[in-house]
């Protein structure tokens, strides 16, 4: 998901209509829903690259498995190092 999808998703639930009141206030909102969409990114990543760690740490798959899952996580976590959502 992309922060543009978090964004949308964000403007669809109504916590953005899109009318702002005072003149440079959609700026200000534009930049909270930016914040708020890269947050709710980040702790997505964070929870799948734990899922993947449990898989890891579990000891319940062979050699590929756990390999397979430490590199799912690692590729998860370079995404935020990345700036990517």
């Amino acid at each position: 998901m992309t922060r543009d999808d978090i964004i949308e998703l964000a403007i669809e639930a109504g916590l953005y209509s899109g009318n702002p009141r005072t003149p440079g206030t959609e700026a200000m909102i534009v930049k909270r829903l930016q914040r708020f969409a890269a947050l709710v990114a980040a702790a997505e990543r964070k929870e799948c690259a734990k899922a993947c760690q449990d898989v890891v740490d579990s000891g319940m798959y062979g050699g590929r498995q756990q390999y397979a899952a430490a590199a799912c996580r690692d590729e998860i976590l370079a995404r935020g190092e990345k700036g990517q959502s």
